[in-house]
């Protein structure tokens, strides 16, 4: 083995392997695809191991490859990390900060918080990225974001994070206030809601799925229901009179106040989430930091 560490062999390494294609990564790099084969050629010979197989639709890690992968992803990810504390500074006056967190939430919990921030500190770069919650863990887990803010309550998926409860949100059934599918009652019981047309979260959704729960434990079976994969478009149909939506509260609760929207209160109690911070301790620099500190914990 040389005793001489050629990173960028590592780096060479590091953009064939990400993407899974000598030439997508010469691309990347501006450098010949016969210089990345040769590249990888010597540091398989450094190494004293094979680290890609040369298929027809590109290349493949071997054993050994997808194993220094992780240690050459880890180092490279912490470069980034260094970097990017060495260009903020303790006034803010230059840095960045990104935050994962579906549209839904963001729309009524996230975005006075970064309008705020913005106008304190100007010179930060914001990113608001909105994916689907496996997205947005992946993404933080590759450190594309620096955290995610969301109600994910599958634990399994959070293990190597760390996560905070931000707040609590209650779900609730609404519907347009001059409703053809409800009575003029106060209060219902999910019975009452058996047969009208409900639209619900999909049905893998963990929404969905807490909702069930409580529908099989007082018999109540939701049989004229319309599956929505996102809160907006249960929302939009709810405004457009389709049905009985099922959705957090706080999404509704302006429409609500203003008449627009009437909540159909149940006497059973409705499932509430956990909307929770989602980071890695280590990763996080200035600006994200002070953006939780003074701007998600602080009362």
């Amino acid at each position: 083995m040389n005793n001489d560490l050629n990173l960028n062999l590592y780096k060479i390494f590091y953009e064939v392997a990400k993407n899974k294609s000598i030439s997508a990564a010469s691309k990347n790099m501006y450098i010949s695809q016969p210089a990345i084969s040769k590249a990888i050629k010597n540091l398989e010979k450094d190494l004293g191991v094979v680290l890609f197989y040369r298929t027809l639709n590109g290349t493949v890690l071997t054993d050994k490859g997808q194993e220094l992968f992780e240690y050459v992803e880890e180092a490279f990810n912490s470069f980034r990390i260094a970097e990017k504390k060495m260009n903020e500074n303790k006034n803010l006056e230059k840095g960045s900060l990104s935050v994962g967190i579906p549209s839904h939430v963001a729309s009524f919990y996230l975005m006075n918080k970064i309008v705020s921030f913005h106008e304190k500190y100007p010179k930060i770069e914001i990113t608001v990225v909105n994916r689907s919650s496996n997205e947005l863990l992946q993404c933080l887990e590759n450190n594309e974001i620096d955290f995610v803010i969301d109600t994910m309550s599958f634990k399994d998926s959070l293990d190597c994070f760390n996560v905070k409860k931000l707040t609590t949100f209650r779900h609730c059934f609404v519907t347009l206030k001059e409703s053809q599918f409800i009575k003029d009652k106060d209060v219902y019981n999910l019975k009452d809601l058996k047969n009208v047309p409900l639209i619900l979260p999909v049905f893998h959704s963990s929404h969905r799925q807490h909702l069930n729960a409580l529908a099989k434990e007082n018999n109540v079976k939701l049989e004229n229901v319309l599956s929505i994969e996102n809160s907006e478009l249960i929302y939009s149909m709810v405004k457009k009179g389709l049905g009985i939506g099922y959705i957090l509260y706080d999404i509704v609760k302006d429409d609500i106040d203003r008449g627009i929207l009437k909540e159909i209160k149940v006497k059973e109690p409705l499932p509430v989430v956990s909307l929770n911070l989602i980071y890695k301790e280590k990763n996080l620099t200035s600006a994200p930091l002070r953006f939780i500190n003074d701007f998600l914990e602080k009362k």
